[in-house]
């Protein structure tokens, strides 16, 4: 096939993606995509007008939630989930405008108005999430814990909570965040993590054949990462925006797995369990089996 359209959130996670087509020969169009695993997904399924995935990185919880969907709609959305590319879980920062003197406590976002990037993404899945560790998920209402905007990227986000009554709330990563409400930006509240491995790897079917040599760089940029600590630090400060404190911090929290090939199939069932409890996913939803598309070889 001609050669793989890799799409990414352009975060510190993608260091060792960088690094594998820098060092190791990963022969891919690396294509930043800011807006967040819902527009990741959208673009695997070809279902919008910037065009077609074959591979993408992003949040666990955002493939999973789009795969159960679509197995409950009977649609079936031509990917899969093929790797896992961090083992660590996520810290979600929870963020309100800098003027709101009235938010002073996650307590006091019940009933308001979340801010997401994409109906599916990752903040927006995070968000039911949170409802449902607060316990403001009631199963027999029909009743939503809160209003969802979706507005777009997370500069959209950011200005968007300052803005009055166009939302209240976003949710996104600790350390892209923490910049912001050092600044006065936005106002920092709490936080949340995620209760499963934070990112994995998706891939349409057409690009099954790519995968085994993709999945081999991809763990040759992983080592270099975790040998090179000096070397990501300088990399994700020179093409991001994070301190060297922030991106050195980051380093001590993040596991890379030593082999990215193939998914964990309780890691999946446990993701649906709570998806399905916090009310992210209903009906049929399927099972981890019918969601992972590339398994490792014994």
């Amino acid at each position: 096939m001609s050669k793989l359209k890799i799409g990414f959130i352009p975060e510190h996670f993608s260091t060792p993606l960088a690094f594998a087509q820098k060092y190791y020969g990963l022969d891919a169009d690396l294509e930043p995509v800011p807006t967040g695993t819902g527009t990741l997904t959208a673009r695997l399924k070809n279902a919008t007008d910037e065009g077609p995935l074959d591979v993408a990185i992003g949040l666990t919880e955002g493939f999973i939630a789009d795969l159960g969907k679509a197995k409950a709609a009977g649609v079936e959305p031509g990917y899969g989930l093929a790797g896992n590319y961090v083992a660590s879980p996520l810290l979600w920062s929870i963020v309100v405008g800098a003027g709101r003197d009235d938010l002073r406590s996650v307590e006091d976002l019940k009933g308001g108005k979340v801010a997401v990037s994409r109906i599916g993404s990752g903040s927006y899945v995070m968000s039911y999430v949170l409802a449902d560790s607060q316990g403001w998920l009631d199963a027999s209402s029909e009743k939503d814990a809160f209003e969802v905007a979706p507005i777009g990227d997370f500069a959209a986000l950011r200005k968007a909570i300052n803005d009055p009554g166009k939302s209240d709330f976003f949710m996104w990563e600790w350390f892209t965040t923490r910049k912001y409400w050092e600044n006065g930006e936005v106002k920092n509240i709490g936080s949340i993590p995620t209760p499963w491995p934070s990112w994995v790897i998706a891939a349409r079917h057409s690009a099954r054949d790519a995968l085994p040599d993709l999945m081999e760089k991809i763990n040759r940029g992983v080592a270099h990462f975790k040998q090179h600590p000096e070397e990501a630090v300088e990399y994700i400060t020179s093409t991001m925006h994070y301190s060297k404190a922030d991106a050195e911090e980051w380093m001590e929290t993040v596991r890379f797995p030593d082999d990215v090939r193939g998914v964990e199939e309780g890691m999946v069932d446990n993701a649906i369990s709570i998806l399905k409890k916090a009310g992210v996913l209903k009906g049929d939803v399927g099972t981890a089996e019918s969601m992972i598309s590339f398994k490792r070889s014994s």
